[in-house]
């Protein structure tokens, strides 16, 4: 990828996001440096799903339907900007509900048609890790980026914005799932994580031992040569190519992918109890469910699953470290970047790893329209434009290849 291009002061951008169940608009301009934000607004469907404690991808569609052109123009209207201010329209056209991405794809589509501006697609994973670069100081590249998010739990290594290698991710729950499947699990009410976190507050982490995955490229992709880990989880010199020890060695050695749906099962067996297997004795009974058992239990799932974060970036940190380009900083994106606990343990795992941690702003760790046109900025600074036939896609296309 040819070197990034540094955006010009004064460009503006419309961005436009529709992935899930979040109809958001924001305009963002370059200036001095850094994406500024003008404006960000996001109308949530929180009441749409809550019955049904998810969201219901049909009802999703049609929400956004009918607030698309509102959210716009409302978000112009904050900005002080008239549409011809413009200088192109960003759109999350990938990863998400393929329905509700029709949505903001069809908007913005037409906007920069109307307008006769450039459409710019962007992959809503890679955005999450632009959220931390609005409105801040320019970062020191390589990175490491951790996207933590309701759908996604990736780790990359970052060059710049626009090119990222991805090191390891989640091969079942994402971390933001499982707290909203241990939220049910647990009745504590709609959306789940952010009730956990405030629950845990009170809770011991210390009451529950949730497991610790140890995945292997044996594990996650299969045995013997099929298993073989990639170059980026695992670089560094080894046995030699094409041998079974060879092949044996990678197998074993431990990759950089996370597994939340452990731990979630382990809760489910600790608030309903152990299954009983025939033949054998019947398990004992489950703690009772107190308002402090609750409590604890919300604690020490939560403590578990960060704890599983910090240990794979660990691993990464010490894999990568000691090269000429090792990463000196760590960006971070996605609703669960809010998560108070996470927040405060990578705060403490840079300090001691000498890295910086960008962290994004509260309004910027759920899905909005912000973190989609600073990315965007980058894009359209290189010259990317995508066609007016882009077509929205369901699974990211970070990782591919």
């Amino acid at each position: 990828m040819p070197p990034a291009a540094e955006p010009r002061d004064g460009t503006i951008i419309l961005g436009i996001e529709t992935s899930c169940d979040e109809t958001a608009a924001s305009v963002v301009e370059w200036r001095d440096g850094a994406p500024r934000v003008r404006s960000n607004v996001v109308s949530t469907q929180h009441e749409v799903h809550e019955r049904y404690a998810g969201v219901v991808p049909e009802l999703a569609s049609r929400a956004h339907l009918e607030r698309i052109v509102p959210v716009v123009r409302e978000a112009l209207r904050l900005a002080g900007c008239r549409p011809e201010d413009v200088h192109a329209v960003a759109v999350g056209n990938r990863p998400g509900l393929i329905g509700s991405l029709l949505v903001g794809n069809a908007a913005a589509k037409a906007y920069a048609w109307s307008l006769g501006i450039p459409v710019i697609g962007v992959d809503h994973v890679a955005a999450h890790l632009a959220a931390g670069l609005i409105d801040a100081p320019p970062v020191r590249w390589p990175a490491f980026g951790l996207v933590v998010s309701g759908g996604h739990t990736h780790l990359f290594r970052m060059e710049s914005p626009r090119d990222m290698a991805i090191l390891g991710r989640t091969i079942d729950d994402a971390i933001g799932e499982a707290f909203d499947k241990a939220a049910t699990i647990l009745d504590l009410g709609y959306p789940g994580g952010p009730l956990l976190d405030r629950r845990s507050s009170s809770g011991d982490a210390n009451a529950v031992r949730f497991p610790m995955p140890r995945l292997t490229a044996r594990s996650v992709r299969g045995p013997r040569h099929g298993a073989t880990a990639t170059p980026a989880a695992h670089p560094g010199p080894g046995p030699s190519a094409g041998s079974d020890a060879a092949a044996d060695t990678a197998a074993d050695a431990r990759t950089l992918d996370f597994s939340f749906s452990g731990m979630k099962t382990a809760l489910l067996y600790a608030v309903r109890g152990v299954p009983a297997v025939p033949g054998r004795a019947p398990p004992p009974a489950p703690v009772p469910l107190s308002e402090q058992r609750i409590s604890d239990l919300c604690a020490s799932f939560q403590h578990a699953a960060v704890a599983q974060v910090l240990d794979v970036l660990e691993r990464a940190h010490d894999r990568l470290t000691g090269a000429d380009d090792s990463p000196a900083t760590l960006l971070v994106g996605g609703g669960v970047s809010a998560n108070r606990h996470l927040r405060r343990e990578l705060a403490r795992f840079g300090e001691a790893r000498g890295l910086e941690v960008r962290l994004p702003e509260l309004a910027y760790c759920l899905d909005n329209a912000a973190m989609i046109a600073a990315l965007a900025h980058w894009r359209h600074a290189a010259g990317e434009r995508d066609p007016l036939t882009l077509a929205p896609q369901p699974q990211s296309t970070l990782g591919r290849g």
